[in-house]
């Protein structure tokens, strides 16, 4: 029920139960998406050449399984299926922060060239350099930050924010594409083949020295994405009021944009630009939750879930074919882009 349906009574008391119904919601919402990551994570473990059970996969967790279970949970399994929840959950709370941040539901890494920036740079770091894998993940940092930089400038006009700022992030997302097009083609066929898979996004070649930096990155990112987030409500107010409340209005922006960029370059550097999850995770979030500030920790769960359950089945699909997990969020992704072209066209919200 909206602040608007609530009527009578003291206006304390209304507020009071106003936050309270908000909290439940935001709380009942977080059950279901913990529930639905945790399912997600429990079926990717269990999902292989040798099938095991929900149960087989919860002792071996809880070191109560037999040694080969545990073996093949905890040593072959769990790299790929920790790998995608980070990244998942990466890419949710990156693609949430830039949509909030910028005001606007495209603006999305995916949209924007924070990961085509961040695939030039990975491909250059392989093809070109003929860099290891921490070197192609070092490139994919740069390349993401790079992107994100040259947007800044080319949009700096109205500032970190607007439409102008997406727009140009388009472009220089559609450059980048050609670029990596180009190195592609002067590639080897065998390289060529390895960065088509990695650049659709994929889990499938990951392992621990995947999954640790990965989850290194995100132990420090998330919480400080977090904790910049303070500062949304005020400046969703507009310039003009959060910076008469106090705050640095381009200072708080631009801090928040890093962490976002930073997030989606550790991702990509791990997977991939895995298409879509950046930019649905946020509104899924929003529709469930609520609109606001609370809701970021819910986008990173459903982010995880998306991209848990999208390399589920893109292992199962097909036998004997291992697909990306990115065939599948862009299977789910590009029709919701067209649906969400298609309500900003009509005025409707997303």
């Amino acid at each position: 029920m909206s602040a608007g349906t609530v009527t009578g009574g003291d206006p304390t008391a209304v507020l009071r139960r106003i936050r309270a119904r908000a909290r439940r919601r935001r709380t009942t919402a977080g059950l279901a998406v913990a529930v639905a990551v945790l399912a997600a994570f429990v079926t990717s473990l269990s999902v292989g050449a040798q099938g095991l059970g929900p149960g087989d996969v919860l002792a071996a967790l809880t070191g109560l399984g037999t040694p080969r279970t545990e073996l093949v949970v905890l040593r072959l399994r769990m790299p790929r299926a920790l790998t995608a929840l980070l990244v998942g959950a990466a890419l949710g709370l990156a693609g949430a922060l830039f949509q909030r941040v910028l005001r606007n539901t495209l603006a999305s890494p995916d949209v924007i060239g924070v990961g085509a920036g961040a695939a030039v740079g990975a491909v250059t770091a392989s093809i070109v350099l003929g860099l290891s894998a921490t070197g192609t993940s070092a490139g994919a940092v740069l390349g993401a930050v790079a992107a994100a930089l040259l947007v800044a400038v080319l949009a700096r006009r109205d500032g970190l924010g607007g439409t102008r700022f997406v727009l140009v992030g388009v472009g220089i997302g559609s450059a980048a594409m050609a670029v990596v097009s180009y190195l592609m083609i002067t590639a080897s066929l065998t390289t060529a083949q390895q960065t088509l898979v990695w650049l659709t996004g994929s889990v499938t070649e990951t392992g621990w020295s995947t999954a640790v930096p990965l989850a290194t990155a995100c132990a420090v990112l998330v919480p400080a994405a977090l904790l910049l987030a303070r500062a949304l409500p005020r400046l969703e107010l507009g310039d003009d009021t959060a910076t008469a409340l106090g705050l640095p209005v381009g200072r708080a922006r631009g801090a928040l944009l890093a962490v976002a960029v930073l997030l989606v370059a550790a991702a990509v550097a791990a997977a991939g630009p895995v298409s879509f999850v950046a930019l649905v995770s946020g509104p899924l979030a929003a529709r469930l939750a609520g609109h606001g500030r609370a809701s970021l920790p819910h986008a990173a769960g459903v982010g995880a879930a998306l991209v848990l359950f999208a390399d589920v089945v893109a292992r199962t699909l097909i036998a004997e074919v291992a697909l990306p997990a990115g065939v599948v969020t862009g299977a789910i992704g590009a029709p919701y882009l067209l649906w969400l072209l298609a309500r900003s066209r009509t005025g409707g919200t997303p």
